[in-house]
C-alpha cells in the first residue's frame, strides 16, 4: 500500500499538499520567498530533516530525490541526517517561462516517507547577459576576502578560495545581488547602486553541509571610501535566492 502511495506522490505534490504517510520525519525547505528566475539560472534550495520526538529510526539518514517539469534538478548530498542540509539546486528549462515551477521533494527512511514542494516563478531571460554583472559581483567579493583570511582565518577562507558563481535576482534594481560558492562556503554578496557615501557592499554567508541560515555577515559602509574597512554586522533572518 506504501508502494502505491509513493508512486502517486508527484500527482498529490502537484496540487500542492504535503504527502507524509506514516512519517515519523518533516522535511523543512528554504528559504520561504524566492525571487523569479530564468531558464539557465540555477536556484538553490536547503532541506533539513525535521525528526518527531520518538519517530521510528530516529537520527537514522534520510535518502533525498527532487523532480520538477520542465527543469534539471539535482540534490546534493543524496542523503543526510538531522543536523544537516542538502541543497535542491533547480535549473528550468525555456519551456518552463512564464509558468509556476513546482519542485517536489521526497524523503524516506526505511519504509517512512515524508515530501515537501516548492513553487518557482520563471520568467523571459538569457543568462548570457549577465556576464558584466558577474563580473562587478567578483569585484565586490574580493574587497572583503584579504580582510576575512586576516581577521576571521577561522573560515578557512583566502585568496586561494575557488569560488563557482550562481546568478541570484537578475532582475532585482537598486542593490545587486549576486551568490558564490565554494566547496565550505555560500557567499551572498550585494551592494547599492547608488553614489558614495551611501555605495555600501555587504556579504552573508553559510557553511553549506551544516547551516540553512546565514552565520556571518560583513558590511563595507561606502566601497569607494579608502578609509572604509568591512565590520561584522547581524546576519539578515531570511536566505536570498
Amino acid at each position: 500500500m506504501k508502494a502505491l502511495l509513493f508512486a502517486a506522490l508527484p500527482a498529490v505534490l502537484l496540487r500542492g499538499c504535503p504527502f507524509s504517510p506514516n512519517s515519523s520525519f518533516d522535511l523543512d525547505v528554504q528559504p520561504a520567498i524566492v525571487q523569479p528566475i530564468i531558464p539557465g539560472q540555477p536556484l538553490m534550495l536547503l532541506v533539513q530533516v525535521i525528526d518527531e520526538t520518538d519517530g521510528p529510526g530516529k537520527g537514522e539518514p534520510i535518502s533525498l530525490t527532487a523532480a520538477a517539469p520542465n527543469a534539471t534538478v539535482t540534490v546534493e548530498p543524496p542523503s543526510i541526517t538531522p543536523g544537516q542540509v542538502a541543497e535542491v539546486t533547480v535549473t528550468a528549462d525555456e519551456a518552463a517561462v512564464g509558468q509556476d515551477l513546482i519542485v517536489a521533494i521526497a524523503g524516506q527512511r526505511a519504509d517512512t516517507l515524508a515530501s515537501a514542494t516548492k513553487t518557482l516563478s520563471v520568467t523571459e531571460g538569457n543568462i548570457d547577459d549577465f556576464d558584466e554583472l558577474e563580473a562587478t559581483a567578483e569585484q565586490m567579493r574580493d574587497l572583503f576576502i584579504p580582510w576575512l583570511a586576516a581577521n576571521h582565518p577561522e573560515l578557512g577562507i583566502t585568496s586561494q578560495t575557488a569560488w563557482t558563481p550562481q546568478l541570484a535576482s537578475p532582475y532585482i534594481l537598486v542593490v545587486s545581488h549576486y551568490l558564490f560558492l565554494s566547496e565550505d562556503w555560500e557567499l551572498h554578496v550585494y551592494w547599492h547602486v547608488m553614489i558614495p557615501p551611501y555605495d555600501w557592499v555587504k556579504i552573508d554567508l553559510r557553511h553549506r553541509l551544516t547551516e540553512a541560515a546565514y552565520s556571518h555577515s560583513f558590511e563595507i559602509s561606502s566601497r569607494t571610501d579608502p578609509q572604509e574597512t568591512p565590520h561584522a554586522i547581524d546576519p539578515p533572518a531570511e536566505l536570498w535566492r
